[in-house]
């Protein structure tokens, strides 16, 4: 054999090898058990967010970076740092569409703000255009608009 093939032969059989975990002390599972059961229940959470994964270069990212998950090259932080990239981004309303989205609801304004956990004179300069709803309640409005107000209702 020429030194080339030795040196192809011998990162293959490096690459084949997966690297060993050092055990934790009074750990009785093996790395092996314990990667599998954790693959397990993040390969469930990606199974419900399926219909959540983002279409075209995105989405063939994301699942194939699934597979790799699957197979055991990459770790749960790695695959959970997949998962927060493919997350839907919450787009911004304005002060019509907020006005809009309440009075599809058939609500006042106040009942509509104590559904959203926000005082009154929030959803007031929402809807006059003086502020902007962001975090919780800017995800909570993207919810009613996508899914009605029982989305809320538990």
């Amino acid at each position: 054999m020429t030194n080339k093939t030795k040196q192809t032969m011998k990162r293959q059989s490096k690459a084949a090898k997966p690297a060993a975990k050092p055990a934790k002390r009074g750990v009785t599972r093996n790395a092996a058990t314990k990667a599998s059961a954790g693959r397990t229940s993040l390969s469930r959470t990606t199974q419900a967010n399926k219909s959540t994964t983002p279409s075209g270069i995105s989405g063939m990212v994301y699942e194939t970076a699934k597979g790799l998950y699957d197979a055991g090259s990459i770790d749960k932080t790695t695959m959970r740092e997949f998962d927060t990239l493919c997350l839907p981004k919450v787009p911004n309303y304005t002060a019509v569409q907020i006005k809009a989205i309440r009075t599809r609801c058939k609500l006042s304004q106040h009942v509509f703000a104590a559904y959203m956990n926000v005082s009154a004179s929030s959803l007031q300069k929402w809807e006059r255009g003086e502020r902007k709803p962001d975090g919780v309640a800017l995800k909570l409005l993207n919810l009613v608009d996508k899914k009605g107000l029982q989305a809320l209702v538990v």
